[in-house]
């Protein structure tokens, strides 16, 4: 069953069609309804072509964001991937997953205190992150006193009793002010977004910060925005990301790293620029800057690109209702309330995403013949419901074959922003994890959370 955004061109596929339907079958049987489903070999595949986008030395994390099951993790890392976190609960979640400190980076809008103090404490402690990302020259002050509190840099706090430690690497987040070809909601690249500094106040920022202090200015690190769909906005952001690395730098000679961030979509094979169409950008623009000022490490971060195509969320259907008048048009329609809804899979309600729904079985019977389209034979139009108690859980139309109570689903794409992003509303339990090995192996790597009494 091919995800509704496609493979890349080229891409080893995980099983064949009847086989991956047997496997989500068979892992709803063992593992109950809903249940998150990843294929390893197709989280093995895009990490292959985000390598041969971005090959060494290029440094290239996962964004843990978009699914920060350990478990999924873990397999990141294994085929190469550090990890992005932008709090210490990604980051509690990276390192159960094995992945050290120094292969990992700290960004995040809103980092707290105690965020900071755990960066801090893990330089002091001879085990320092990669870099700190931070987002404003107040985020940057307060880390700083922490830093200078622990005895980092050579002009470290003299009480502490640690001075002559090294400092804390740190990014400083450029706001490019561009306007990404994206959702609205998912452009942080434009100016008016929370995230970053203006060029000013990134340079101001800066120079505020003293040769041998607690912190080392290595850089600048930009996000444009999720799911570009050109690269236009994106090789602009990077431009300007070069151009203000090239003017610090030129007084800084430490000042260079440039962290593009992530962004690349996930859509129809062909439908939307792979990474590789990203990376041909960063030519010219490289070309374009003096060789003396050019960046010396250059990372990207992308997550959704990494995980959205390897999963799957498997239901179980719970009611099948015929409605009149129930679409604009006044017309009869078949309404199908499944066990998975925005408590699983919030995207759609939230911002109005779209996932695939297709039958796995049809009134008790496998459901292994698909058209090119993607329907089974004697499949209409049926708008698919959660279960949860709010009118805007739904997950669109879709056309099904017919459906009754116990027949099972899967809704393609949900491996990116659905396990991250669930909820226990409605008193529901998390949904566990299990991964679908490349020889067709279904291992649990999440319990089904606990219903919890108040």
């Amino acid at each position: 069953m091919a995800a509704s955004d496609g493979a890349p061109e080229g891409a080893p596929e995980a099983a064949s069609e009847g086989a991956l339907r047997d496997s989500l079958r068979l892992a709803a049987r063992r593992f109950g309804t809903p249940s998150y489903v990843t294929s390893v070999a197709s989280l093995d595949a895009a990490a292959a072509e985000l390598r041969e986008a971005f090959p060494d030395p290029w440094l290239r994390s996962f964004s843990l964001k978009a699914n920060d099951v350990p478990a999924v993790v873990a397999r990141l890392a294994a085929a190469g991937l550090d990890a992005n976190v932008v709090s210490s609960g990604e980051w509690a979640a990276a390192r159960r997953a094995r992945v050290p400190n120094a292969r990992m980076t700290l960004e995040g809008v809103g980092k707290t205190a105690s965020d900071l103090r755990a960066a801090v404490r893990a330089s002091a402690a001879g085990e320092p992150l990669r870099w700190v990302a931070v987002e404003s020259a107040e985020e940057l002050a307060a880390l700083g006193v922490l830093a200078a509190r622990a005895g980092l840099g050579r002009g470290g706090h003299a009480g502490s009793g640690r001075a002559g430690l090294p400092p804390l690497d740190v990014l400083l987040r450029l706001n490019p002010d561009v306007r990404p070809e994206t959702h609205a909601g998912l452009a942080v690249g434009h100016g008016a977004s929370k995230f970053g500094m203006s060029e000013t106040e990134l340079t101001g920022a800066v120079s505020g910060l003293a040769d041998d202090g607690p912190l080392r200015a290595r850089g600048v690190h930009l996000h444009i925005g999720s799911q570009l769909g050109a690269v236009d906005a994106w090789r602009d952001g990077v431009r300007r990301g070069l151009a203000v690395l090239a003017l610090v730098g030129a007084g800084r000679p430490d000042f260079d790293t440039l962290d593009v961030g992530g962004g690349f979509p996930v859509g129809e094979a062909g439908s939307v620029p792979p990474p590789g169409r990203f990376a041909c950008e960063m030519g010219p623009l490289l070309e374009a800057i003096p060789t003396g000022r050019r960046p010396q490490r250059l990372a990207v971060e992308p997550g959704r690109f990494l995980v959205a195509r390897a999963g799957w969320l498997v239901a179980s259907v719970l009611h099948v209702r015929e409605r009149d008048g129930a679409d604009a048009g006044g017309a009869t329609v078949r309404i199908v309330v499944i066990d998975a809804g925005m408590t699983e899979l919030v995207r759609p309600a939230l911002y109005g995403a779209w996932h695939r729904v297709t039958a796995l079985t049809s009134l008790g019977r496998a459901v292994d013949d698909l058209d090119p389209a993607g329907s089974s034979s004697g499949a209409t139009p049926a708008r698919v419901d959660g279960p949860v108690c709010e009118s805007t859980d739904t997950l669109g139309t879709h056309d099904l074959p017919p459906l009754r109570r116990g027949d099972l689903v899967a809704i393609a794409d949900a491996g990116a922003y659905a396990a991250s992003m669930a909820m226990t509303y409605n008193g529901r339990p998390a949904a566990p994890q299990v991964l679908l090995e490349a020889d067709g192996r279904l291992v649990l790597g999440r319990r089904r959370g606990r219903v919890t009494g108040g």
